[in-house]
C-alpha cells in the first residue's frame, strides 16, 4: 500500500506481532495435536502442558487484537489479515483446549515446540533492548530477516536429528580413546570447577576448528555462510550451515565426553553456550571494558565478523579471550570502535536465501550474481 506520494507505507509493528503470534500460535496447535512427532522428547520435561497451553492462549489473543487495531488503523493491512487468519485457524482446528492423554515414545520427532517457545522469548527479550541499546539503528525486519528465521527455524525444528548425529560421533570416538584416571579425578570434582574446565576445554576445541574453517578452503565455503551476514543481531548468530553445526558441536562435546565431565557441568555448559552465542551476535553497544580480556563480549565478536583486513584472522573464541591468546590470534579492538561494515571479503560468493546458501559449498566454485552484497538498504522500521 502507497502513501498519497506514491512512496511505500510505513509498516506496522502490530500486523507483524499478529503475524508472528498467529503463525506460531498454529505451530503450537499442530504441536498439541501432534506432540509425539512435532515435540522435542528432551524439551518436553523443560515445561509443563499448563505453561503451554497459557503461552497458546496468549498468543492467539495478542494476535487477534493486535491485527485487528492494525486493519483499522489501515497499516500493513494483508500482513494483518494473514495473522487474524493464521490465528483463528488455529483456534478452529482447537486452540488451546486439544486434550492430550498420551505422548508415544517414537525414535525421531521435530522440535516444533523449541522453535516457538526459543523464538517467543528471545524476540521478547532481545527486540527491546536491542532498540534501546542498539550499535546501529536496525529494524527487526532488516534485509535478509527471513533467511536468518529461516536458518532458526531450521536449527530448532531438527534439534534432535543434530543430536543424534553430535552423539553418534563423539560416542564413537569416546570409544576409541579412553582415559579412566582421568575421568575419575574429573567426576571427583565439584560441578562449579568441572563446569569451568569444560568451558576452556570446549572453547579450546571450537576455536582451534574455528580456525580451520577460517584457514582451510573447503571448510571456509561452508562457514562463509555465517559470516555473510550483513547485519548482525541477535537472529543473525543463527545463520550456519547444517553441515557446520553439526561439526561444531561435535568439536565441542568431543573433550566433555572423551574427559567424563558429569551430566551436571555439560547442561550447565549447553545453557551458556545458548546465552552466549546470541549475546556475540547481538545489536548492542554495551562497552565491557577490561571484563573484554576475560570474556567475549558483543564487541569483541562483532569484529570477527568485520569486513576489515586486519580482523580476518583473529578472536575465534566464543567464550573465553584468553584461548586466543593461547593461540596467537587475540586482537582487542580499540575503545568503543564498533566495526562501519560486516560480512565476508568478497561479496559475490555467498548468494541470497537459505536454499542457495545450503547448496553453495556442494557445488562448483562461483560468483553469484544475486549475493549477500547485492541488497544492502533495509526497509523502512515499522511503526505502531
Amino acid at each position: 500500500m502507497a502513501n498519497n506520494l506514491g512512496l511505500p507505507a510505513p509498516r506496522s509493528w502490530l500486523a507483524y506481532i499478529s503475524a508472528g503470534l498467529g503463525a506460531a500460535g498454529l505451530l503450537g496447535v499442530l504441536a498439541f495435536h501432534f506432540p509425539d512427532l512435532l515435540t522435542s522428547r528432551d524439551f518436553r520435561a523443560a515445561y509443563s502442558e499448563q505453561f503451554a497451553r497459557g503461552l497458546l492462549l496468549f498468543a492467539l489473543i495478542v494476535s487477534f487484537l493486535s491485527g485487528t487495531l492494525a486493519v483499522l488503523r489501515q497499516r500493513s493491512v494483508r500482513v494483518a489479515l494473514a495473522g487474524v487468519c493464521l490465528a483463528a485457524s488455529a483456534t478452529f482446528l482447537g486452540g488451546a483446549t486439544i486434550p492430550v492423554d498420551y505422548v508415544r515414545d517414537t525414535p525421531f520427532s521435530l522440535g516444533l515446540d523449541w522453535f516457538v517457545i526459543s523464538l517467543f522469548f528471545s524476540a521478547l527479550v532481545f527486540i527491546p533492548i536491542e532498540r534501546r541499546l542498539a550499535v546501529r539503528s536496525l529494524s527487526p525486519l532488516r534485509a535478509e530477516w527471513r533467511t536468518d528465521l529461516a536458518y532458526f527455524f531450521v536449527s530448532h525444528v531438527l534439534v534432535q536429528f543434530i543430536l543424534i548425529a553430535v552423539t553418534a560421533s563423539t560416542t564413537t570416538v569416546s570409544a576409541l580413546v579412553l582415559f579412566p584416571s582421568i575421568k575419575a579425578t574429573i567426576q571427583s570434582w565439584p560441578v562449579w570447577l568441572q563446569f569451568l574446565l569444560a568451558v576452556f576445554c570446549a572453547d579450546l576445541f571450537q576455536a582451534g576448528l574455528h580456525r580451520i574453517y577460517h584457514k582451510v578452503p573447503f571448510f571456509w565455503r561452508f562457514h562463509a555462510v555465517h559470516h555473510s551476514s550483513r547485519n548482525l543481531d541477535w537472529l543473525a548468530g543463527s545463520r550456519v550451515h547444517f553441515v557446520e553445526i553439526v561439526l561444531t558441536r561435535s568439536a565441542v562435546l568431543l573433550p566433555l565426553v572423551v574427559l567424563g565431565f558429569s551430566q551436571s557441568a555439560v547442561n550447565a555448559y549447553v545453557i551458556l553456550v545458548g546465552v552466549q552465542a546470541v549475546l556475540a551476535h547481538a545489536n548492542l553497544r554495551i562497552d565491557f571494558g577490561w571484563l573484554e580480556y576475560l570474556l567475549v563480549t558483543p564487541r569483541y565478536h562483532h569484529w570477527h565478523h568485520a569486513r576489515h583486513a586486519d580482523y580476518v584472522d583473529v578472536n575465534y573464541a566464543i567464550h573465553l579471550p584468553l584461548v586466543d591468546m593461547i593461540m596467537g590470534t587475540f586482537k582487542r579492538p580499540p575503545s568503543k570502535a564498533w566495526p562501519d561494515e560486516y560480512g565476508v571479503m568478497k561479496l559475490e560468493t555467498v548468494p541470497r536465501g537459505i536454499w542457495a546458501q545450503t547448496l553453495m559449498p556442494l557445488g562448483s566454485r562461483k560468483t553469484f550474481t544475486d549475493h549477500v552484497g547485492a541488497m544492502d538498504v533495509p526497509g523502512s522500521a515499522p511503526t505502531r
